[in-house]
């Protein structure tokens, strides 16, 4: 449990169509990320798509009216396995994305702990902590169903609408 309002813990597994190594060939296209999902802008990298150091920033816009602006040290990543981060700027701390083969497909977990570090998000989480929760949970919904529309785009399979997000 998060021990304050401005912290948002999760933990959600779903499943993917493809086996892992053919997830990370997609999700290492990094270029194509603004392409997939809606919720972000202004995407920068540094260094090499998923390796070991390199650096993503950019803006988060979710569908309340605040935006965050991000970055995100890859500390470790592990192909096709696990990437490891470090999140700073309006939200601050560590997140983790894993794939593990599961029959022909892959069970991919996600988990993070971040804080809330902007004024405005900090002054809604203390009046409305299940409204920034709402958003938070639609971005993630969003995401992994639009990431799996992308995994059937690029593979020619269907989407699975099997074994959705499930936070814990």
């Amino acid at each position: 449990m998060a021990t304050s309002p401005y912290v948002i813990e999760y933990e959600g597994a779903f499943h993917l169509d493809l086996p892992p190594n053919e997830v990370w060939a997609i999700i290492s296209r990094t270029d194509h990320f603004e392409d997939w999902w809606s919720w972000l802008r202004e995407l920068q990298v540094e260094g090499k798509a998923l390796q070991s150091g390199s650096v993503l920033r950019g803006v988060v816009v979710p569908p309340l009216p605040y935006r965050m602006r991000l970055e995100v040290v890859l500390e470790e990543c592990v192909m096709p396995n696990r990437i490891d981060a470090v999140v700073s700027g309006d939200l601050e701390g560590n997140a983790s994305l894993t794939f593990t083969p599961d029959g022909g497909g892959t069970q991919a977990t996600v988990s993070w702990t971040i804080e809330m570090m902007q004024g405005p998000m900090r002054l809604a989480a203390r009046l409305a902590h299940p409204l920034l929760r709402w958003g938070h949970d639609l971005v993630v919904q969003a995401t992994v169903e639009g990431f799996r529309r992308t995994l059937a785009a690029e593979s020619g399979s269907s989407v699975s609408g099997s074994g959705g997000p499930a936070p814990s």
